[in-house]
Order: C-alpha cells, then structure tokens, then sequence
C-alpha cells in the first residue's frame, strides 16, 4: 500500500512537470496571445511594428503563462504541505509526528532533478531560436541604412535604395576616402598612432552618405523609412559607447566605435515595418551629461512616398530634411518628442521645453 501511494504521489509530480514543461515549450510559440492575457502578462510593453518584435512579444507573454503555470503547481504544494501534513492535523488523526518521509524514493527524486533540467534546456532552446530570429542577417535588406551616434545626437545616412526596382547607392566615396586617410598619422606626428599602430584620430571605420540627416540642438533628427520594407542598420560611434532603441521595435543595438576592431557585429536587420506613423526612438546607453537629449524619430511612410522623399533630397541637395517630408506631405519635424534645453548651465534645474499650452 505503502509502495502504491508513493508511485500515485511520483505520478503527479512527473504530470506536474510535464504541464509545466509543456508551458515554456509554449513559449517559443509565435502563436499571439489572447487579448485578455496580453492586458495582463505584457506588464507595459508596447507593441512591436516588426515581426521581429511580434516574435519578442509573443515569447514573452508566453513565457509568463508558463512561470505562472509552474507557479501555481508550485504554490499548490506548499499549502498542501502546510495544511494537510501538519502536526496538528497529525496529532488530531492519531498519526505521529512528521508524515511519511520520502527521502529515499528515487523515481521521485529522479523526476524532482530530470523535469527542472528540461525545464531549463527547454527555455533556453525558445529563446535562442528567437534571438536569432531578430539577430538575422539573411533578410535581402532593399533599403541600407547607416546610423552615427555621438555625443549628444545622431546622423542618419541612406547607403542604398532598392525600393520598386531602385538601384541607388548613396556612398560618398570622398569623404570616406578622407576617412580613411585618418587611420594612420602621417610623418612629424608627436606620438603617432599610438594605438595597435592606428592614430588616435581614426574615423576610418565610419560611413559617409549623400544623402544625411544630423540632428542638431534646434532640431530632433527624423528618420524617413519605408513600411513593408526589409531594412537594415549599420551602426557605428564617432566617440563612445551609446545604443540604437525604438521602444517599438523591442529590441535595442550597442553603438561602439571601432566595431570590427572590438569584435562586434555593427548590422542588423528586419523584415519590416508594419505600420506607417512617427515613432521615438532615443539613446539607451548612459553616454554622458546630455544623454537623455539623444531623441530621434523613426517617420514611416509608403514604398512610393519613400522614393519620391530621396528623389526629392537626391535631387535638391541643399534642401533641408524638413523640406523632403513636406514634399511628400508629411509634417517637417518630430511629432513624438521635443528637444531639451541644452545650455551648459543648468543649475537652476530648468531643463526642459516648455510648450505652449492648447
């Protein structure tokens, strides 16, 4: 008898851990949620404009379910524990003092130490299949993008465009050729190239575009992309260590100098961007006194209208970026966040715009 209710109680915990394993295998399910629990596991988290983000998403609501699954399969134990095997409950039933111990039921021990493990290969499994869906590069980017960080703003570049047939490259050839040119001091130099043999001024590893767009105190820079685009980014700093995030995308790329030299990968991509709007994005990199007045702004438009805004800048070189998005009917300047106040003196605490009040 004694045998018999110590394999009914292993059953139950190997039914418990199968339950709870089949919970994170759920997790690396691209299924959506239903509305009703992403109102309750998504805890704030916006959601994503790409399939890469709706991926992110998804695994993590799923990944809730199942914590709260094992949670409660756990929690269930304790009081069990707690208000059947007590030793008042013992004493009121004639038993003795501590229930029957199990310390040396190996099934069960076997079943307590193999379903954690699986538990564990299991999530991890889910989460690297989905990190490598956003961390691709396989996605035949059409639209090439290279973004510059420093300190305190950014400059967008359009390396290439392949939108409908496009077959623009953007490369300025001599600017980067000047760039390249910096990686070696030349003769007469006070300690030259100092580091591994480069100049302390190498900007070599930066790309230079025709057509840019550079943030400046006055002015949050906008960057115009194409929705239901493959696109990708190359990132790079001209100083020190900042982040590339759009809240929207959930996910955010390190922004390093030198990053070939620093082994790290500088691209990545998406498949698309399903909606068409104005999205912030910011530095999430603490990178210095003015860090958190390093906002930009992801503006998406249609296929065509993105072609008819680089045409627009291809063809009127001196026009600014506000004048392209008003040629395609868009608003000139960022309508998702303001530039801060970025006078040195700040003492009184007034560090902010002040807007006019509707």
């Amino acid at each position: 008898m004694g045998q018999r209710k110590q394999r009914n109680f292993a059953r139950k915990a190997g039914l418990a851990g199968a339950i709870a394993l089949g919970g994170f295998a759920l997790a690396g399910c691209d299924v959506e949620a239903p509305t009703a629990v992403e109102n309750l596991l998504g805890f704030g988290w916006p959601k994503g404009i790409t399939p890469e983000a709706e991926s992110m998403y998804n695994f993590w609501i799923w990944v809730w379910v199942a914590a709260w699954i094992v949670g409660f399969i756990m929690w269930g134990l304790f009081l069990t524990a707690i208000f059947k095997w007590n030793a008042k409950k013992a004493e009121k039933d004639g038993k003795g003092e501590f229930p029957k111990q199990l310390q040396y039921n190996v099934p069960l021990e076997m079943t307590l130490t193999i379903v954690p493990i699986l538990i564990i290969m299991g999530l991890f499994f889910f989460t690297v299949q989905a990190q490598q869906k956003v961390t691709a590069l396989d996605k035949n980017p059409e639209v090439t993008v290279d973004v510059t960080a420093y300190q305190w703003n950014w400059k967008f570049g359009y390396a290439e465009n392949k939108v409908d047939g496009e077959n623009y490259n953007g490369e300025d050839t001599e600017r980067k050729k000047i760039a390249e040119e910096s990686s070696v001091d030349p003769e007469g130099v006070e300690n030259p190239n100092p580091i591994h043999g480069k100049s302390m001024g190498d900007i070599s590893y930066l790309n230079f575009n025709k057509i840019e767009t550079v943030g400046s105190t006055e002015e949050v820079p906008v960057l115009v992309l194409p929705s239901e685009t493959p696109i990708e980014f190359r990132l790079a700093s001209g100083d020190v260590s900042h982040a590339f995030w759009v809240p929207e995308f959930l996910f955010k790329r390190d922004v390093y100098a030198h990053p070939e030299a620093n082994a790290q990968e500088r691209r990545f991509q998406i498949e698309k961007i399903d909606e068409e709007g104005a999205f912030v994005g910011r530095c999430a990199e603490m990178c210095g006194t003015y860090h958190s007045m390093m906002n930009f702004e992801i503006r998406v438009v249609n296929r065509d209208d993105f072609n008819k805004y680089l045409k627009f800048r291809e063809q009127n070189p001196e026009a600014t970026n506000a004048e392209a998005l008003e040629h395609i009917g868009q608003d000139p300047y960022a309508v998702t966040t303001s530039p801060f106040n970025s006078q040195r003196d700040t003492r009184t605490g007034d560090n902010f715009v002040d807007t006019p009040k509707a």
